[in-house]
């Protein structure tokens, strides 16, 4: 039985990856004792939006992402649409932002700030 819940847990798809750029940059804003929270929002004319905010604890149902030294929380009600996400995070002159590769959007607004899944 051991053996079976092993190779289940190994083909889990994850919930959430983080690139090398978003883990450096989670580094430079970790808060002592807090998390980041991702989650999504009804917003926008394609239905949902990335939201993130600090917490100070992770609820009952909430998946954590632990990677490379860096902790992120994935709220349980968005596990869903997130689930196999890769974070990353890009700068430039004019902007910087973390951005989602999100394999489950199946339509995104013109300005690319809302999605349907």
């Amino acid at each position: 039985m051991l053996k079976l819940t092993r190779q289940f847990a190994s083909k889990r798809k994850a919930v959430l990856t983080l690139t090398q750029s978003a883990v450096d940059r989670l580094k430079q804003l970790e808060k002592d004792s807090k998390f980041l929270k991702i989650g999504t929002k009804k917003k926008g004319c394609s239905g949902l939006s990335y939201h993130m905010e600090y917490v100070d604890k992770i609820n009952k149902f909430d998946e954590k992402v632990e990677q490379d030294g860096v902790t992120v929380v994935v709220d349980s009600k968005a596990l869903f649409s997130l689930i196999g996400s890769e974070m990353d995070y890009q700068h430039d002159l004019l902007s910087s932002q973390f951005t989602f590769k999100n394999p489950n959007v199946k339509e995104m607004c013109g300005c690319g700030e809302s999605f349907m899944v």
